[in-house]
């Protein structure tokens, strides 16, 4: 007791910032503490899910598994290889025609056009509403898909397999910018660049890995994080050296279509996205089932809701609705042109990449909008809700730190600090395409749901 009367007071201050500006006026050294209070309504499940003796090894089990995945690129393959007949597939939880956003219905319409299982637009709308084809989400199958994620049986898909833990994982292969099946439009255009992606781009890709060999995606998703990108909006290095990869055997596998292959790729920056997302579903879904643990392992939109898996919670999807993004909108767009967010991109902030780490990509924060210092705040943030930092993972500007990986619904609920995700905004009437780009959080509830799951899974 003498010593704490002798020595200079050290004071730790805690929550409202008055106090801590007080002491400061009179020149009292302080040590401020961020606290905030759970999120209302949640503090006996908190406190059971705290307790369970499980939690701490489980999620220590599953952000390892994440984390060490060797996710590598090692085919493309046609989609009804892997779905199940009269099956398409889309983006975020379930959804019915019924409850679909106008991109998802714009995208699945354009599906049906391509599949040749429908007459016109309105055709496809009514056999669709009639339940002519299955609709389940990627997820379900091993997949991920960008904005409505819309996979038919014709399409083509990045086949990534996870080298450490023999999981694979799928994803269809980009279109580009602009009007785009994925953004819901349908167009002659659209169905157009469809097909060609089917008989050439596909086939070409298909034989260039042949040629290749596997191609390690963790390697270059590092190396593409030191060059600027953030592995969901900004992809421009990471195509690059995919690009880079791939060329030479492009050239040998189709010769005749190697100019126009090799022209689509480099006009396309964001081409690399989807293997990327491929390769964060594999690493992720090596984190999944593990009993006890909160570890968020998808997170996905489909326009309509916006909804989360964990790991310890088997393949149940914990939804709210999903939020108008806030950002940048293209020419004469702007919110009101806006629909609520989708897609499955988020598996890319859900493996510790994306928007988790802007601070890497200050060149983003144009697309998205805001500054450089909001860019490096919103990565300082997302480490105080996740378990881990990633060790092949590093960012440049905060002296090579690892990413944050391994999101804890416990630690979302305690904070308050939902996950930070930055997208596109596709156009809210289907057949309009892309309209901006920005920033959006996801709803409490889905976190909320799982943490009341989890407690009372504990027996």
């Amino acid at each position: 007791m003498t010593s704490l009367l002798d020595a200079p007071p050290r004071v730790i201050t805690v929550g409202a910032g008055l106090l801590d500006e007080a002491l400061r006026a009179q020149a009292v050294p302080t040590t401020p503490v961020a606290w905030r209070p759970p999120l209302p309504g949640t503090a006996e499940d908190l406190a059971r899910v705290l307790a369970d003796p499980r939690r701490h090894e489980a999620n220590e089990r599953a952000v390892a598994r994440l984390v060490s995945a060797r996710p590598h690129l090692v085919g493309v393959r046609r989609a009804s290889e892997v779905l199940g007949p009269g099956v398409f597939l889309h983006a975020g939880p379930p959804i019915t025609w019924e409850r679909a956003s106008g991109p998802m219905r714009g995208a699945l319409i354009g599906a049906m056009l391509l599949e040749d299982l429908a007459a016109d637009e309105h055709d496809a709308a009514d056999r669709l509403a009639a339940g002519a084809v299955a609709l389940r989400p990627c997820h379900e199958q091993a997949t991920v898909g960008p904005m409505a994620g819309v996979v038919s049986p014709s399409m083509w898909l990045f086949e990534v397999r996870d080298d450490e833990h023999g999981g694979t994982a799928y994803c269809s292969l980009n279109e580009g910018l602009g009007k785009v099946l994925r953004y819901g439009a349908y167009g002659p255009e659209v169905l157009e660049r469809l097909r060609w992606m089917d008989g050439v781009l596909g086939p070409a890709l298909a034989g260039a890995l042949e040629r290749t060999g596997p191609i390690d995606l963790r390697w270059l998703m590092a190396q593409a994080l030191q060059m600027g990108d953030e592995l969901h909006n900004r992809n421009r290095a990471a195509t690059s050296l995919l690009l880079r990869e791939l060329a030479p055997a492009v050239v040998e596998a189709a010769p005749s279509d190697a100019a126009a292959v090799l022209r689509f790729i480099h006009g396309n920056d964001h081409f690399f996205l989807n293997a990327g997302m491929a390769a964060a579903k594999a690493a992720t879904d090596a984190a999944r089932d593990v009993p006890g643990s909160s570890l968020v392992v998808a997170m996905a939109r489909n326009g309509t809701d916006f909804g989360i898996q964990v790991s310890g919670l088997g393949g149940r999807w914990f939804t709210g609705p999903a939020g108008v993004p806030d950002g940048l909108y293209l020419g004469s767009y702007g919110p009101a042109d806006a629909n609520p967010d989708i897609g499955d991109s988020t598996i890319t902030e859900t493996s510790g990449v994306g928007g988790f780490v802007m601070a890497a990509s200050p060149a983003i924060v144009r697309f998205v909008g805001g500054e450089v210092a909001d860019a490096v705040r919103a990565t300082r943030s997302m480490y105080e809700i996740t378990l881990a930092e990633h060790p092949a993972f590093q960012i440049p500007g905060l002296g090579f730190r690892g990413t944050p990986v391994g999101i804890d619904v416990t630690l979302v609920v305690r904070t308050g600090l939902l996950p930070v995700v930055n997208t596109g905004i596709a156009g809210r009437v289907a057949g309009t395409g892309q309209v901006g780009a920005g920033l959006v959080e996801p709803p409490v509830e889905a976190f909320t749901g799982a943490l009341r799951a989890l407690a009372e899974a504990i027996k």
